[in-house]
């Protein structure tokens, strides 16, 4: 008689296997000491998640998506001001480790692209997705919200990986506090084309 799949039990090792990515990379990831870390074999692991880069992209996705759900809570009375509060989240000690995972993933993705393309795709486009929509609210057109989120897109990653390359808060909150303001100013301008 075979043992049924326990569907709960993929859910119950991402955070798991999040924190051993975190201590321990990607880039030289095998699966035999991450199954032991985590409780479970490499069998059970392939099992749930198909492959070594399905189960990175998995736990990648998953990370992605608590933060869209995080974010999407935020509270601001401008576009400038809920970007603030992003960059505070995303530039706190607790977020840091998560970023520097998505960056060696960025850059595993780049050098591999055929296994990663998915993440690739999705790790341009959802956030633009989610960047565009309240700008869609806000009134501008699909090409403005989204030429505007991807500006966003685009400075809030190139703050986070210099941050994570230099742990310069000083100068990097300086180089944000410079770069906010002109958000507004941006969809103002927008909205008035």
């Amino acid at each position: 008689m075979s043992r049924t799949a326990n569907e709960k039990r993929p859910e119950d090792l991402l955070d798991a296997i999040v924190q051993y990515l975190i201590r321990h990379g990607i880039v030289d990831l095998s699966l035999r000491p991450l199954a032991k870390a985590v409780r479970s074999s490499p069998r059970v692991l392939l099992y749930y998640f198909g492959s070594k880069e399905k189960m990175v992209i998995k736990i990648l996705a998953e990370i992605r998506q608590r933060q869209r759900t995080l974010y999407a809570h935020t509270q601001a009375a401008t576009f400038e001001q809920a970007c603030r509060a992003v960059w505070r989240h995303m530039s706190s000690p607790k977020s840091e480790p998560l970023f520097r995972l998505f960056f060696e993933a960025y850059g595993l993705a780049l050098r591999h692209p055929k296994p990663y393309k998915h993440f690739l795709r999705s790790t341009v486009n959802d956030w633009l997705e989610f960047v565009a929509a309240p700008l869609h609210r806000e009134g501008l057109q699909p090409k403005q919200a989204y030429a505007l989120a991807t500006v966003v897109l685009a400075g809030l990653r190139g703050f986070m990986l210099d941050f994570c390359a230099t742990r310069d808060r000083a100068r990097l909150n300086r180089a944000v506090n410079l770069w906010l303001p002109t958000l507004d100013s941006l969809l103002l301008g927008l909205k008035e084309a």
